[in-house]
């Protein structure tokens, strides 16, 4: 009996000659609808599926392969009970099953309402799949084209596909529809309204690219995307320049980029570590990328910049100043990239601005999921509770450094000065030690600065140690059993003090 294959294909690649190459092996070909056309303008003989279920396709096509003929066909176990079986209702088993699905993704990503999605959910394919990569045991499916060569290629030198490869395949098969089903309820869901933290969580992710290697040289990584993730979204962007992204470069440029954003003035951000060391806002760019650099010189060296404006033609030049790994910005002028590609390693992103819809970490076990920290500064609810209120000038300080503030490991300190970060102090186990280090940091520059602290001060040491460099008016969210004593410092020390209510702790 002639080995069978049904081959029922959304993408037609290399599917004319996969069906050949079984042609010449002595396969008979079994197919459907639009495939079946291709393989018949090739000049191979086809039984169409109605043949086997003696029923045309009905509903428009909805109905084509879900029919005993077909699915006992593919599910027939290699037991002489179930060949007998197959064999007293007229049944020939299938051997082979190359299927791939209808284009939900590609419908979903252009905008399309939920009537006119269900018609892109494939029912026949996906059963088809999972058919036959239940069966591995008898059957081959395939689910990419990129694996007809192999298929053929065994087939040719060993006749057959060896169990061990067709249970890799049934694999893939399992997640080829696991994916697809995945995208159909994270779209779906969202059009529904269904909580985004609710008792499932169902998400996709679809590799862009390997990496070099992960945070460090041992580690295997690579970027995956979200299925309607925007393509210029900082996992889909593709580097205008420099050499291949790394784990880390990634990490680094979300984190510049993000803080980036936070700004309507022309901004700029050196990271280092995930952590700003640099920030300014100014009336021109360059004077923004100046200021940022400025912050700390030493850490900006070979660190991440981004900017919330494109970059021109005098802030590429006062970047190509400093060894720099990655430059982020929504735009390069074309004398700036001209500049900036001399720097052969330096990498170029242009990501849109959208933010992630939640934020997804590992543990051992499971993910810990939550909302991206959306809260900005808020003049409506702050309450100054020192005698000396701040200054305008010191105003826009605290606002500006409230806001870096939120972008930096807790436990966070930020300095600024004339909008621009004179010092920071991050990811310490005691925010006394971090208000020393951004001190320390700072140098005289701490004189006349504003302090932004992302948590309360559990004790008043903290703002002591800032008043002492000269730090003039501090934000904080307050909320310490000690918060009188902290309130005390500041006004034995003639600052100011600001609290929000707001906490923005960043591990």
């Amino acid at each position: 009996m002639a080995r069978r294959a049904i081959l029922s294909v959304t993408d037609k690649t290399g599917i004319v000659e996969f069906a050949a190459g079984l042609r010449e092996l002595g396969w008979e070909l079994v197919s459907t609808g639009g495939t079946a056309r291709v393989l018949e303008e090739a000049g191979l003989p086809v039984i169409p599926v109605q043949e086997l279920t003696g029923f045309p396709e009905l509903l428009a096509g909805r109905v084509k392969t879900l029919h005993p003929a077909v699915h006992a066909a593919v599910l027939a176990r290699p037991h002489p009970e179930d060949l007998e079986e197959l064999g007293r209702f007229g049944v020939e088993p299938v051997d082979l099953v190359a299927c791939n699905l209808y284009r939900f993704e590609e419908a979903a990503a252009c905008g399309l309402g939920w009537d006119e999605l269900v018609d892109h959910v494939d029912i026949g394919g996906v059963t088809l799949i999972r058919a036959a990569a239940k069966n591995a045991a008898r059957v081959t499916v395939l689910t990419d084209p990129a694996q007809y060569p192999e298929a053929l290629a065994l087939l040719r030198e060993l006749g057959e596909v060896p169990v061990e490869v067709r249970r890799r395949w049934a694999a893939q098969a399992f997640r080829h529809t696991a994916y697809y089903d995945a995208v159909i309820a994270q779209v779906l869901g969202s059009q529904a309204g269904l909580e985004p933290l609710g008792d499932r969580m169902v998400r996709s992710w679809r590799k862009v690219r390997e990496l070099r290697y992960g945070e460090n040289p041992h580690q295997r990584a690579a970027v995956y995307r979200e299925p309607l993730a925007p393509a210029d979204s900082l996992a889909g962007c593709e580097p205008l320049g420099g050499k291949e992204l790394s784990y880390n470069n990634l990490l680094d440029a979300h984190a510049a980029w993000a803080l980036a954003c936070e700004f309507a003035e022309p901004a700029a951000v050196v990271v280092k570590h995930t952590n700003p060391c640099g920030c300014a806002v100014a009336p021109a760019l360059w004077e923004a990328v100046e200021g940022a650099l400025r912050g700390d010189p030493t850490s900006a060296f070979g660190g991440i910049v981004a900017t919330n404006r494109p970059v021109d033609r005098d802030s590429a030049a006062r970047l190509q100043e400093v060894f720099l790994e990655v430059v982020v910005a929504p735009g390069f002028e074309p004398e700036a990239l001209e500049a900036l590609r001399r720097k052969r390693n330096l990498r170029l992103l242009t990501p849109g601005t959208e933010g992630p819809a939640l934020e997804i970490r590992t543990i051992p076990g499971g993910v810990l999921v939550q909302e991206p920290d959306r809260v900005g500064w808020d003049p409506q609810g702050l309450r100054v509770v020192t005698t000396r209120q701040p200054t305008e000038e010191e105003w826009q300080d605290l606002a500006f450094a409230w806001t870096v503030c939120k972008h930096a490991k807790s436990n966070a300190i930020v300095l600024a000065r004339g909008r621009e970060v004179v010092g920071v102090g991050a990811g310490q186990m005691s925010r006394v030690d971090s208000v020393r280090m951004a001190v320390w940091k700072a140098g005289d520059r701490a004189r006349g600065a504003v302090l932004a602290s992302d948590a309360f001060f559990p004790f008043p040491d903290g703002v002591e140690e800032a008043a002492r460099a000269g730090v003039v008016a501090f934000v904080q969210p307050g909320g310490s059993v000690r918060d009188a004593e902290v309130v005390a410092a500041a006004e034995r020390a003639g600052c100011a003090m600001v609290l929000t209510g707001v906490r923005h702790f960043r591990h």
